[in-house]
């Protein structure tokens, strides 16, 4: 059945997304969570097991496979108590069933499913034929998952290192494996061969003679190149991808992982033009690696879907990026985080998020995973990372470990935010012969760094009155730059209607083009690393750089180009996209002179 929709709600954080599916799936709107914290996914499993009135026993950190266990018992939660939501929306009995009725108002004008519905009702209302129809096509959103590869942490027990299949990340996919869920797997932060190899004991992840596949894998990507490469790994593992969802690398919330300079418009264009070339070599290999493990090979093609997500704020983008780049769904995530009806956030960070503007979003070096990561100014975790600091002590208890990866100064692990961590740092740091402004230098790059695996699931606990004794209140949040254009909390029915124009959410007329903000965000990045590299000079970032420019120049001679061919797209927009294209360039051209001043 195809989706009812052509947007979905992407992974927000650990916790803004974790009961999405609860609020959403019942209207045919795909969602995605974190599978990052099993002790926040073991809270929520109470939560609601007693708003439920379901029997729920604790599954404690004593039990055998406990993460795993967690996940596992949450995400069946998550499919029974959707479905049964979704077959009481389908049993419409009167006029007044409110659920029935926003399934079908919150879908696209152009829907079949609602062109067929206006048809059938043309002549008055019969409950038992509407019920009749709505079970044969009404499809319930997709409770997808997320994994962020890179958080992969070993664990011990008794101080003995358990087998790989227990770390953090094996153990949230053996979690989502043993679930009754038939949805998909998003793989996010890069490639982790172990982990890839691992996905091959589990039969839900390969296709039956049909074609089915239970548990969909899809590669969150920022670039082709990275797609093709994982796409054949897991190929060879008998593993197919069904979907690539390529994701701005700046223009985003949550970690940012910034390409060498390849805009969103150019990626599209030539995931697009390759689509063909990438599913028959990927499909190539699978056939040959399902031959040789003696599985079951498909009668048909495999079904391939490209889609993405990013910055994009307006119908006319939306409808664009479909058209364009012959797309099968557009992520929509930040302007998500003011709708209360699809995810979690407490008042205060709310109250926040709708007063945010552009200065108070910004790229922070916070994350202890050291990549770059959206921030949202006075948050209130930094504001109590700060206080520890002006106490002296920096750095926090950290209560959870999931990013307990740094291994300087323990073999198990310790994260780069906790005050063990820190304190032996700054220790390292203080008998280390240097200037007074280096020395600061060096102790804030080290005090920087917060507690997010805790910080960005405390919202939902916070909202649903949970104890955060143990980890304490303060929030992270990470929406991306699109936040600073939506200044009021919207309805469920208000966002769709917004993301399909039929009406508009945004009160500001200065919110720039989905493009044209992607393509500042990277110049202003690239003048940064140019600024490094004066002080701290080496000749293969230079060569980095160069090719940065260079693939920055190529995008915007490829977006002057289609706001040109394309007569009929950005109509009003037209010369302001144009002159902020120009503009951008300008910049990149002096910053072009200040590389060639390096060399």
């Amino acid at each position: 059945m195809k989706n009812a929709h052509s947007f979905h709600i992407p992974v927000m954080g650990i916790g803004f997304t974790i009961d999405s599916p609860l609020k959403v799936a019942q209207y045919g709107i795909d969602s995605v969570i974190s599978l990052v914290d099993d002790i926040l996914v073991e809270k929520m499993r109470k939560v609601y097991s007693e708003k439920f009135e379901l029997p729920y026993k604790e599954i404690t950190d004593k039990v055998e496979d406990f993460r795993a266990k967690r996940i596992t018992s949450y995400l069946n939660l998550l499919h029974e108590q959707t479905e049964e939501k979704f077959n009481q929306l389908k049993n419409i009995t009167s006029e007044k069933s409110k659920a029935f009725k926003d399934y079908i108002h919150m879908l696209p004008e152009y829907s079949s499913i609602k062109k067929e519905f206006n048809k059938l009702t043309e002549e008055g209302v019969d409950f038992s034929k509407i019920k009749d129809w709505a079970n044969k096509n009404l499809s319930m959103g997709s409770i997808d998952v997320n994994i962020m590869t890179k958080i992969d942490k070993g664990n011990y027990l008794n101080k003995e290192l358990l087998p790989i299949e227990f770390n953090d990340a094996h153990a949230a996919l053996r979690g989502f494996s043993e679930s009754k869920l038939a949805s998909s797997l998003v793989l996010s932060a890069g490639m982790n061969p172990r982990l890839y190899s691992y996905m091959s004991n589990f039969n839900d992840f390969f296709p039956d003679a049909k074609g089915y596949i239970k548990k969909k894998i899809i590669l969150k990507v920022s670039d082709y190149r990275s797609a093709f490469i994982q796409g054949k790994f897991l190929a060879k593992k008998g593993l197919w991808v069904s979907e690539y969802r390529i994701e701005s690398g700046l223009n985003c919330g949550g970690h940012a992982f910034a390409t060498e300079g390849f805009l969103m418009g150019p990626v599209l264009k030539e995931f697009k033009e390759n689509k063909e070339v990438l599913k028959n070599q990927t499909q190539t290999l699978l056939i040959d690696a399902l031959k040789e493990a003696n599985k079951v090979i498909p009668e048909n093609d495999l079904t391939l879907k490209i889609t993405t997500q990013g910055g994009v704020g307006t119908d006319e983008e939306h409808t664009f990026l479909m058209k364009e780049y012959e797309l099968d769904s557009v992520g929509w995530g930040s302007p998500f985080l003011l709708v209360p009806e699809a995810t979690s956030v407490d008042e205060k960070t709310l109250d926040q998020l709708v007063k945010a503007k552009e200065k108070d979003l910004y790229l922070s070096n916070s994350s202890p995973l050291g990549v770059l990561f959206n921030t949202l100014k006075g948050n209130t975790k930094d504001v109590q990372r700060q206080m520890l600091i002006d106490k002296g002590r920096p750095g926090t208890s950290c209560p959870n470990k999931f990013i307990a990866l740094n291994t300087e100064f323990k073999e198990s692990g310790l994260c780069t935010a906790s005050r063990e961590y820190q304190h032996l740092k700054l220790k390292e740091i203080d008998v280390l012969e240097l200037t007074a402004e280096e020395k600061e230098k060096q102790v804030n790059k080290v005090t920087e760094k917060s507690c997010i695996c805790v910080g960005l699931g405390t919202s939902t606990l916070l909202l649903n009155n949970v104890s955060t004794k143990k980890t304490g209140d303060g929030v992270s949040v990470c929406p991306g730059p699109n936040m600073a254009y939506y200044d009021k909390i919207v309805s469920l029915r208000g966002i769709t209607d917004h993301i399909y124009g039929r009406d508009n959410m945004i009160t500001r007329t200065d919110r720039p083009n989905v493009f044209i903000k992607e393509l500042s965000l990277y110049i202003t990045h690239l003048q940064d690393k140019v600024d490094e590299l004066k002080t701290n000079f080496d000749k293969k970032q230079l060569r980095s750089l160069t090719k940065f420019k260079k693939n920055l120049e190529a995008g915007i001679n490829y977006y002057n180009d289609l706001f040109l061919e394309k007569k009929e797209a950005f109509i009003t927009q037209k010369n302001e996209l144009l002159n902020a294209l120009k503009l951008e360039h300008n910049k990149l051209l002096l910053i072009g002179v200040e590389i060639e001043g390096l060399k």
